[in-house]
């Protein structure tokens, strides 16, 4: 039943579902952000804040938890499908709890009158969401079916965005596109997940053992989707629809990075818990190593790249409308940077544990301290004091659980981890500069120093013999060889 590919198989399918995940913005958002201007890519962003909100109450933390006891039971295919079907019939009640706290909201809140019908389609996601139960492939490790399916959909909803987002009085239209392209994928899951389990509804749903652990991890994503959305719900409340416009770019661009290097937890997180169930360190530093080597190899470069053509960058992408989000761009990308060390130390090395306690901790003082700052200084500073608290609050989180790492994690040859990503992310530094002093357009700057870029620090990488990537290139080429020699 168990799909026997390997972690790096995994990761390439996660990283191909995450370049489209890439793509899809990369060309959707310059051509939506010129036809719907500014106030109305405000609209929808604010509607996205305060319906994740909701999203948060229905999802209640089962994702993570799910993943984590489902890997654990994999094997067992009477045990998975109670477990599976338990934890489901719990989520479909918070997903109904959400909806109904939604209906009173939009009943009662006046400031939310003009978004009713916004909100109203942008919530469909929720129970798309829920239904689709995609906790269940990512604990079976079944990467490359959400990989494939995801990129349908997005193709599918980028000829929807073409065919009919023409004006911009169509963002309601260009909502229930994006419901599409994020989730509706999710209804095709009903059906597949048939091949792993069998789910129902169950009113067996053993509270006293789930419910518990669940509403701790409910805690936790609902401290980290208030300092995550705080600033962008109070800069609307604040300031105006346009300067939520602003910051909103520099937040997609700023999430999109972060999003696909953190991907790799959730290919490492099925094996990560079942390693931490065996208490088999051996295993569990490997995997740790190795998503450290991810995020360094991947991550370090995007920094440096971010940072030295992030005013092309934001052109490109969103227009000459929007190039005020520089600043918050730069800034944001160091909570990127805490943001990647902080979910290393959290996703992979608590949470497969068990420790929810420690991370709800760490989460709760992080957001406490965000929303304080926020709403001090927010209304005078607007949406660069909204990034500076971002990084803040990740920084926090480092700090309070660093004290924390399990003793017997080790990770050894940290310098030969780093050594070459760095030379590389210094390179790339380099080029840019370089690049954006020559008379060229924002276009060609950005073109240009990205190929250059990727050519320069894969050369680095070999050349300084990066084991990690090494890892990846070393079977590709030797099956190149194999074939040939058949041949």
């Amino acid at each position: 039943m168990l799909d026997k590919t390997n972690v790096k198989t995994n990761t390439i399918f996660n990283a191909i579902k995450s370049v489209f995940g890439i793509l899809y913005p990369l060309i959707t958002f310059p051509y939506v952000s010129r036809v719907l201007m500014a106030e109305n890519v405000g609209k929808i962003n604010f509607g996205n804040s305060v319906v994740s909100y909701f999203s948060l109450i229905a999802s209640l933390g089962v994702t993570t938890y799910a993943v984590r006891e489902c890997s654990k039971v994999r094997e067992e295919k009477k045990l998975l499908n109670k477990t599976a079907s338990q934890i489901l019939s719990i989520n479909i009640l918070s997903t109904l709890v959400a909806y109904l706290a939604l209906a009173v909201t939009l009943m009662v809140a006046r400031p939310l009158e003009h978004y009713r019908e916004l909100i109203c389609i942008q919530s469909s996601v929720i129970i798309f969401t829920t239904l689709g139960a995609d906790w269940l492939n990512t604990a079976m490790e079944d990467f490359k079916f959400i990989a494939v399916r995801t990129m349908g959909m997005q193709l599918f909803s980028l000829i929807l965005m073409f065919l009919f987002v023409k004006k911009s009085e169509d963002y309601l239209i260009y909502a229930i596109i994006s419901v599409t392209a994020s989730s509706g994928a999710n209804i095709i899951n009903i059906f597949y997940r048939r091949k792993f389990c069998k789910t129902q509804f169950t009113f067996h749903m053993k509270l006293k053992k789930h419910l518990l652990p669940i509403l701790l991890l409910f805690s936790l994503v609902l401290s980290q989707t208030i300092y995550c959305n705080s600033d962008m719900t109070i800069l609307g409340l604040a300031r105006n629809d346009y300067e939520v416009g602003l910051y909103s770019t520099s937040v997609k661009i700023y999430n999109l990075v972060n999003t696909t290097i953190a991907s790799v937890a959730w290919v490492v997180m099925p094996r990560l818990s079942a390693g931490f169930a065996k208490k088999d360190y051996h295993e569990i530093n490997r995997l740790l190593k190795y998503s450290l080597n991810f995020i360094i190899v991947i991550g370090l470069p995007c920094l440096a790249g971010l940072n030295v053509i992030t005013k092309p960058l934001i052109y490109v992408i969103a227009g000459n409308e929007y190039l005020g989000a520089t600043n918050s761009l730069h800034i944001l990308s160091v909570a990127l940077l805490f943001s990647l060390i902080g979910g290393w130390i959290g996703n992979m090395m608590m949470l497969p544990a068990g420790r929810d306690k420690l991370c709800l901790l760490s989460s709760v003082i992080s957001a406490i301290v965000n929303v304080v700052l926020n709403l001090v200084f927010i209304p005078k500073f607007g949406m660069n004091a909204a990034a500076a608290t971002t990084a803040l609050a990740e920084l926090i989180g480092i700090f309070i659980k660093w004290r924390f790492i399990d003793k017997n994690i080790k990770i050894d040859g940290f310098k030969d981890i780093i050594k070459a990503p760095f030379v590389g992310a210094v390179e790339i530094v380099i080029i840019g500069l370089l690049v954006s002093r020559i008379s060229f357009s924002h276009f060609v700057v950005v073109f240009i120093t990205i190929i250059l870029s990727i050519i320069a620090y894969v050369i680095t990488l070999l050349f300084m013999k990066n084991e990690f990537t090494l890892s990846f290139i070393k079977p590709a080429w030797n099956r190149i060889i194999g074939r040939r020699k058949i041949q």
